[in-house]
């Protein structure tokens, strides 16, 4: 893509036509998931960026080799949902009840000295509480929903594919916000002088949750969910 096209897409769109440019993005701490459907314009004048030279590092893209294996843009939406099942909500099923033992376990043994630590304790139990429900109500209600309205169209589908997609990206805003309030508090998941194994362990696991929650919830906001909405047209 050129300079152009880019200035005309959302910064969603542009991650879903090359999944390459989140790096760009995250770098310049730009949200490409629940924010995704700001532009770069916008995207840029909130974080005080100069556009021109994100748009640079998005054109140098074209000259690197692309991973056909990740042109999730060319999935169907069928696909898509056994993928983010497989993939991330496996991830998430394993590794949130161990950063809730690890969260609160750093909380108890240094939140008198860090006690930003029984903030983030509390802010991950909610996350997992939240994404709990959330992955029970995709995994049986909503992407069997999609699978029935490809096959169908039934009507009863179309209602609950419209109102499930409309709580979950609530739901998203919600699990995408905490995860940013820790990263914020934390200062990036910065590791102070005089944390302990179990400590450096958490925030790594942390920092590796964020950037899975961050591809899993752009692959549902800005590829699953416009070609949802396309079915349901």
């Amino acid at each position: 893509m050129d300079k152009v096209e880019f200035e005309k897409l959302s910064i969603g769109e542009i991650v879903a036509n090359d999944y390459r440019a989140s790096t760009v993005f995250k770098d310049a701490g730009i949200d490409f998931c629940c924010g995704g459907k700001q532009s770069l314009t916008d995207a840029c004048n909130e974080k005080g960026l100069i556009k021109d030279n994100l748009i640079k590092e998005l054109v140098l893209l074209n000259d690197k080799p692309f991973d056909s294996s990740r042109n999730y843009k060319a999935w169907s939406p069928d696909f898509l949902c056994d993928y983010i099942v497989v993939t991330h909500h496996t991830y998430l099923t394993e590794k949130m009840p161990q950063l809730v033992f690890y969260t609160n376990k750093i909380s108890d043994v240094h939140g008198d000295h860090h006690p930003e630590l029984v903030k983030v304790s509390n802010l991950f139990n909610n996350i997992s509480d939240e994404l709990t429900q959330h992955l029970k109500n995709e995994e049986e209600v909503f992407f069997p929903a999609i699978k029935d309205l490809i096959s169908s169209k039934s009507p009863d589908s179309k209602t609950i594919v419209t109102n499930e997609m409309s709580r979950l990206l609530t739901e998203h805003e919600f699990a995408g916000d905490a995860m940013d309030e820790i990263n914020s508090i934390t200062n990036g998941y910065k590791i102070p002088e005089d944390a302990c194994n179990t400590y450096v362990v958490t925030f790594k696991l942390l920092q590796e949750f964020e950037d899975d929650l961050h591809t899993h919830v752009h692959l549902e906001n800005n590829v699953l969910f416009p070609k949802v909405s396309e079915l349901l047209q």
